[in-house]
């Protein structure tokens, strides 16, 4: 026999774990040290309603601690293999990602620098590049890059 009908019990449950839940992706990305009165209330919530998203988000604000506190690259990587222990089970993914960049992600501790300028840079020229439908030579596409950050051709 098929279970069709909750009983009440179980459905009022359910109403509060999606109640703990609506409207809280903003809550869950922003930083904790961030969050306003009523953000944090709503965290409380959905740490109450839901113990993997309370250990989700700790991971999260623990690697962004590590980031921001260590003050060289040992610490920095012993913290760092500390919490990839931990957060197998919950970022698999984001932990291979982190194993598989360790050297450049060892750097940054040292001297606090990303690659990110690079890469935006490689990204609009790209755009550019797939805006233009092809240039009719070189020239072209070389002056509009050039344009595009106010650089004298």
């Amino acid at each position: 026999m098929i279970k069709t009908a909750k009983t009440s019990e179980e459905k009022a449950e359910n109403e509060q774990i999606l109640e703990g839940l609506n409207k809280s992706k903003y809550v869950l990305l922003k930083n904790e040290e961030d969050l306003s009165e009523e953000q944090k209330d709503k965290l409380i919530q959905v740490k109450e309603v839901s113990p993997e998203l309370k250990i989700r988000n700790e991971l999260k604000e623990e690697i962004r601690n590590i980031f921001e506190q260590s003050d060289n690259w040992l610490m920095g990587l012993l913290r760092l293999g500390i919490w990839l222990s931990r957060a197998n089970k919950y970022f698999p993914d984001s932990r291979n990602t982190i194993i598989r960049w360790l050297d450049e992600i060892i750097a940054y501790f040292d001297d606090r620098t990303t690659s990110g300028v690079v890469e935006g840079i490689n990204n609009k020229l790209k755009l550019i590049k797939r805006s233009a439908y092809g240039f009719r030579n070189f020239e072209n596409y070389r002056i509009r890059c050039l344009l595009t950050w106010h650089f004298n051709y």
